[in-house]
């Protein structure tokens, strides 16, 4: 029987005061579960020293299970995935966010749905089961509702939730996926759900709560909006 390694992407901007949290409860839910993994982290030059927080990550816990693949400068999510995966020796991929708002906790139940269905892709909902955001006001609650309920009629994806971004794949479904996507940015994560279920592969889902980040400022804005309209409509439009 094959032992299972996950590697994690954690593409990073500007998360000094969170890296070493993350990698921590991720250390901890790895260990506990005795699963192999390593962590993968993708910096994208922060000026923060979020790269100088890694190395001693780094040191502490071993080249081995934290593995530092930084670029110069801010190239977007699509490409840091890439980066990541290339440098990625698990034959599962743990995508998900270093600022917090994504709880390593949930990662045994992951491991556990996939290995239930024997599923493609494992997907975190915030709008199914026990699913949930916390520390978001009415405003944020609304626009990410509406952009999955509009995602929804247009694209019938199968997946409860499509912006985000904490998800499980086996190794070579994840290259295949990223390969046929053309999105930047927020969208990405939309299109990596409706490209699977146009290549026919299986998605499963674990109820999870989100958070809203703990340090630091979000990167969300008007323009990443407008981005997400544009892309939505280019899917619908193309798939």
């Amino acid at each position: 029987m094959v032992k299972n390694k996950y590697s994690v992407l954690l593409p990073t901007y500007n998360e000094r005061e969170n890296l070493p949290i993350i990698v921590w409860l991720l250390v901890k839910y790895f260990t506990e579960a005795e699963i192999d993994y390593e962590i993968i982290v993708i910096d994208d030059g922060s000026p923060d020293g979020t790269l100088e927080a890694g190395k001693q990550l780094e040191k502490i816990y071993g080249a081995d299970k934290i593995v530092l693949r930084p670029r110069e400068k801010k190239l977007g999510l699509g490409t840091a995935y890439i980066h990541g995966m290339k440098h990625a020796t698990g034959n599962y991929i743990f995508i998900m966010d270093a600022d917090l708002s994504h709880h390593p906790k949930f990662i045994p139940e992951f491991i556990k749905t996939q290995k239930e269905g024997n599923y493609d892709v494992v997907s975190g909902t915030r709008y199914s089961g026990d699913g949930g955001v916390n520390g978001w006001d009415l405003k944020r609650k609304i626009i990410s509702r509406g952009a999955n309920y509009v995602t929804q009629i247009l694209l019938r994806p199968g997946a409860s939730d499509l912006t985000g971004s904490f998800r499980l794949y086996k190794k070579e479904v994840l290259e295949k996926l990223v390969a046929s996507c053309v999105s930047k940015g927020y969208v990405f994560q939309m299109e990596m759900v409706i490209r699977a279920r146009q290549l026919g592969y299986t998605i499963g889902e674990v109820p999870i709560s989100f958070v809203d980040r703990v340090y630091g400022e979000s990167k969300l804005g008007g323009n990443e909006i407008i981005g997400f309209v544009k892309g939505l409509l280019y899917l619908f439009a193309t798939t």
